[in-house]
């Protein structure tokens, strides 16, 4: 079901079908999107079903209720002898005019910062959960303790000590809803103040530390990290990196660089923010352990499941200094109460049973391989970075607006170190940041195929 729809009405829809939606399910999805954004205008005919089918490869029987489904919610009416049309949609006092234009999906999506969700171990964590809930305390169904479930705290007290090397006592670790949230905490616990964060760096991490109210100065990064020794100019009260495989460079931080953080932050009483967001992903060697286990009292660790498990779990953990766990679970107990409590005894259950190192280790070798199909489709000719660890490469180019309006025309969407910077400026290394967690199965060749196409300035094959 990949490709257009049809070409009679012009548009032009990409499917990929989710295997746990069915394929009635994504065809119900795309057409009623189409309607929605304005692709299909009121009174555009549509194909009959036996053609849609023909063109989609599913059956008729799906087409027909995927048709019968949407005329039943009103975005279409069919008519004996007329065939299947969009039907006119109220639009809520907005003009057609004021709709925002629709921005077509990429056809190949090789975008930083999503990981395979496929690999998801539905199977081990379903038999987690069964474990988990069948010898869960009635409590565990009530208000939590906003720090977290202590069986999820003092499972990855253990995990992380051994896989990242964090000092993590259980009652220093909080869980959260993920990485941002755990930035956020922070950031009103700092109350604001001013936070160096590395540049480039992800633009959205920098949003959320000034909507809490801090000041966000550029610490700059080099071939060996960030560069710890401009601190002292930038009057920061903290620092957020990514010491393990700087994003988006790719960069793991020097030893010498990593002593001068920690340096800075004992004679400053200064923060440091370690955001470990890929540490485990290390193909050339064992991954650098954790900044935070130099100097415990003075960095803050934070690190989720999201590149590991999926997004879509929304559990992630900080490691505080002794001084700060009060105040973040007091400020957490104001945001949202706390995490919520049966994934975490869930994740528990998997780190306990080990199932949880046994699918990290089977994630690292699926992305070495891919990384390994990245840099063979690539070929020598072109210079790439940060391939020692991680989802994600920088791949150098000459002009960016040209290479991304090229892979724009191919319908591939890649990321650019242009989009990272905290101020734009001439002279700046350009390149790609081109993910490899994704897209998934057997478009990834596709992808990688079209990549090194736009990356040499070649045409489409006609």
């Amino acid at each position: 079901m990949d490709g257009d729809f049809w070409s009679g009405v012009g548009v032009d829809l990409h499917l990929e079908p989710d295997a746990a939606a069915g394929r009635r399910a994504g065809l119900e999805r795309a057409l009623r999107d189409a309607v929605r954004d304005g692709r299909l205008a009121p009174g555009t005919r549509l194909p009959a079903t036996r053609r849609l089918a023909a063109e989609l490869g599913v059956s008729r029987g799906t087409a027909k209720a995927a048709y019968d489904q949407l005329v039943a919610e009103g975005y279409l009416t069919a008519r004996q002898g007329s065939g299947t049309e969009v039907a006119a949609l109220p639009m809520d006092g907005v003009s057609a005019a004021a709709r925002p234009p629709h921005a077509r999906a990429p056809r190949f999506d090789l975008r930083p910062g999503s990981p395979d969700v496929s690999t998801f171990p539905a199977a081990a964590w379903l038999r987690a959960l069964r474990r988990a809930i069948a010898t869960a305390p009635s409590l565990a169904y009530d208000y939590g303790d906003p720090r977290g479930r202590i069986e999820l705290r003092t499972a990855l007290s253990g995990y992380l000590g051994r896989a990242r090397g964090v000092i993590a006592p259980p009652e220093r670790i909080v869980i959260t809803s993920g990485y941002v949230q755990g930035l956020a905490l922070l950031t009103r616990v700092l109350d604001g103040g001013t936070v160096a964060m590395e540049d480039p760096g992800l633009p959205f991490h920098r949003d959320v530390v000034r909507k809490g109210g801090g000041t966000v100065v550029p610490l700059p990064v080099d071939e060996r990290g960030a560069r710890a020794g401009a601190l002292d100019s930038t009057g920061a009260d903290a620092v957020v990196v990514t010491p393990a495989h700087q994003y988006p460079t790719g960069v793991t931080l020097h030893p010498e660089r990593r002593w001068a953080l920690t340096d800075w932050a004992r004679a400053r009483d200064g923060l440091i923010v370690e955001d470990d967001y890929d540490g485990e992903f290390r193909y050339d060697r064992q991954p650098v352990g954790a900044l935070q286990g130099m100097a415990p009292g003075h960095v803050v660790y934070l690190g989720t499941a999201s590149k590991t498990l999926g997004p879509a779990l929304r559990l992630g953990w900080m490691v505080l200094p002794p001084h700060l766990v009060d105040a973040v679970a007091d400020i957490k107990l104001h945001s949202d109460h706390h995490t919520e409590s049966i994934g975490q005894l869930a994740l528990a259950e998997m780190i306990d049973s080990h199932a949880y190192d046994r699918h990290v280790r089977a994630c690292r070798l699926r992305y070495r391989r891919r990384r390994d199909q990245l840099l063979d489709r690539l070929g020598a000719r072109s210079k790439v970075r940060g391939i020692a660890a991680g989802l994600h490469a920088l791949v150098e180019v000459a002009d960016e607006a040209e290479v991304l309006a090229r892979a724009e025309a191919e319908g591939l969407a890649v990321g650019h170190l242009g989009a990272h910077w905290h101020a734009r400026g001439e002279g700046r290394p350009q390149g790609l940041v081109v993910g490899y967690g994704t897209p998934r199965g057997r478009l990834y060749p596709e992808a990688l195929e079209v990549l090194g196409r736009v990356l040499r300035g070649e045409r489409r094959p006609e």
